[in-house]
C-alpha cells in the first residue's frame, strides 16, 4: 500500500495564499492524501475544493504554542468544524503539563472535544518539551478526554517527531488511539521508521517529494 492514504498533507505556515492552498487540495486529490492539514482560516476554502473527493480537512486549533485559553480553542474548533473540518489537531496546554496540573490539562482537552463534535481530534503533545513521564501522562489524559489520537509536535518547537517517542505513545495508548508522527518528516525512509516505531498517520508538509522518494526505491 502506498504511503499517500496515511498522510496529512499539511501547509501550516503564516504566509499561505489562497492559490497555496487549492494547489495543496489539488495534489491530496491527485496522489490519494489522507488530508489536507490547513489552518482555521482556509478550512471553508479546502472544503470547498475537496468537495466530493475523498481527502478530509484537517484544522490546528490553539496553533502552534497550545497556550491559548480553553473557551477560544472550543470556540476555534466549533467554527473549523462548522466551516468543514473533519478532524481537529489541538495543542495540549505545555505550560499546565511542565506545572504538573492535569486538572487544567484534561479540561482543556475536553473542551475540544466537546466542541468537535463527530469530528476526529488529535492532540499535539510538542514532545521536543516533555520528559518521558509526561509524554506517558499526556497520552493517558488524552485517552481519559475521549481523544482519538495522540500526536507527537507542531513542527514549531526545537525538533519534530522521533522514534522513540512515536513508540513510548504507542506503548502508551495501546491499540486505542492512532499516534500521528508529525515535523520533520522528509524523506521515504523517515516514514518507514515511525511506522515501524507505532505510528498510523504522517504529518509532513513534503507530501509529494515523499512519493517520489518511494518511487525511486
Amino acid at each position: 500500500m502506498s504511503i499517500a492514504a496515511l498522510i496529512d498533507h499539511t501547509l501550516l505556515a503564516p504566509d499561505v495564499t489562497a492559490q497555496h492552498i487549492r494547489t495543496l487540495c489539488r495534489e491530496a486529490v491527485d496522489h490519494g492524501f489522507a488530508t489536507v492539514c490547513v489552518s482555521p482560516t482556509r478550512v471553508r476554502l479546502a472544503a470547498d475544493e475537496l468537495a466530493g473527493h475523498a481527502p478530509r480537512v484537517c484544522s490546528v486549533i490553539g496553533f502552534p504554542s497550545g497556550a491559548h485559553l480553553s473557551e477560544i480553542k472550543a470556540a476555534e474548533t466549533k467554527a473549523a468544524v462548522n466551516d468543514g473540518a473533519d478532524e481537529i489537531d489541538m495543542v495540549i496546554n505545555v505550560g499546565a503539563v511542565k506545572d504538573d496540573d492535569w486538572d487544567t490539562v484534561e479540561s482543556d482537552i475536553s473542551a475540544v472535544v466537546d466542541a468537535a463534535g463527530m469530528a476526529i481530534v488529535k492532540v499535539i503533545l510538542e514532545v521536543s518539551e516533555l520528559t518521558d513521564e509526561e509524554i506517558t501522562r499526556a497520552c493517558q489524559a488524552a485517552e481519559r478526554c475521549g481523544t482519538d489520537f495522540v500526536k507527537t509536535s507542531t513542527g514549531y518547537s526545537r525538533h519534530g517527531a522521533t522514534a522513540e517517542a512515536v513508540s513510548l505513545m504507542r506503548r502508551t495508548v495501546g491499540d486505542r488511539l492512532g499516534v500521528k508522527a508529525s515535523g520533520g518528516i522528509r524523506t521515504h525512509n523517515d516514514v518507514a521508521t515511525m511506522l515501524r516505531a507505532g505510528a498510523t498517520r504522517i504529518g509532513a508538509s513534503a507530501g509529494v517529494a515523499l512519493l517520489v522518494d518511494e518511487e525511486a526505491l
